[in-house]
């Protein structure tokens, strides 16, 4: 049997509490869902397909557009809590009863509410580059986005997700010629509404010292797997170890001469170690 891979499932659309969302389904027929949930201003086709066919050779896969994202209708919300409640509504839509998540960056925020007030429906989380609410400077986007423009304005990803380093920026060239492998029926890019909302919404958690979130996080029961670099400067990798401490069922993995997007400089070693957690 052929598995569908990135470059070619086709783009379908769900309407759900009058948003009509773009997503894509793809890898094996059965198993339990892993819904990708997409970081600050990206769409389906930011992911890289190392990841994403991975674990489509291993289980089904499910790519969306949150509200008001690319191809989906609608505006996006600037509150982390709002975006969660569109993908909740988004995977009601499509029947689905028990999911895991992949959740990056700012859709590492997204996934930790839908697991706290949504527990029936998650049953494992993968959590890379990511960070509890309120964590060690993530509110500090403005000012890491400011020296990103100063040192790789040809494509800020190159800064933001990989270490200075002769051999993680090698990588970060090599995913970035992977990602863009589609070239057809590609993801518009992100319009300025979204990346303005979701700059709130970044901004506000990392600022957020309610203490909800320490009980948030307490109540997110089910097996997790914290992944990132050793360098995060987007979402400093000093999170990721409060997310392993504070957690009851979590356990951490980091990356070698890495930084935000270790998920992607160590592709091949992130999915075998994913799928064997998705799979225990």
């Amino acid at each position: 049997m052929t598995i569908e891979l990135s470059a070619h499932a086709p783009t379908s659309f769900i309407e759900a509490n009058g948003v009509t969302y773009a997503y894509r389904r793809l890898g094996q027929p059965n198993g339990v869902p892993l819904v990708f949930l997409q970081h600050f201003t990206g769409t389906m086709d930011s992911w890289d397909p190392v990841v994403v066919d991975g674990f489509a050779q291993a289980g089904p896969v499910i790519l969306f557009d949150n509200q008001g994202v690319s191809r989906s209708s609608g505006t996006t919300p600037d509150t982390v809590t709002a975006m969660a409640n569109d993908a909740v509504a988004f995977m009601t839509a499509l029947g689905l009863k028990e999911v895991d998540l992949l959740g990056f960056s700012l859709g590492g925020f997204v996934a930790q509410v839908i697991a706290a007030e949504h527990p029936a429906l998650v049953r494992r989380l993968i959590l890379a580059g990511t960070g509890p609410e309120g964590g060690e400077g993530i509110r500090n986007l403005p000012q890491v986005l400011e020296q990103a423009q100063k040192i790789s304005p040809d494509d800020l990803r190159r800064y933001l997700f990989f270490e200075q380093t002769e051999t993680s920026q090698d990588a970060g060239r090599a995913f970035l010629k992977r990602q863009a492998q589609r070239t057809r029926d590609r993801d518009p890019e992100s319009s300025q509404q979204t990346v303005g909302a979701q700059f709130t919404a970044i901004v506000a958690w990392g600022t957020d010292g309610d203490p909800r979130s320490a009980r948030r996080l307490q109540e997110i029961t089910q097996p997790v797997l914290v992944v990132n670099g050793k360098n995060d400067i987007m979402v400093p990798t000093l999170n990721s170890y409060a997310l392993f401490q504070r957690l009851p069922n979590a356990r951490l993995s980091l990356y070698p001469d890495s930084g935000h997007g270790g998920l992607f400089q160590y592709g091949e070693t992130f999915v075998d170690e994913g799928v064997r957690f998705l799979h225990e």
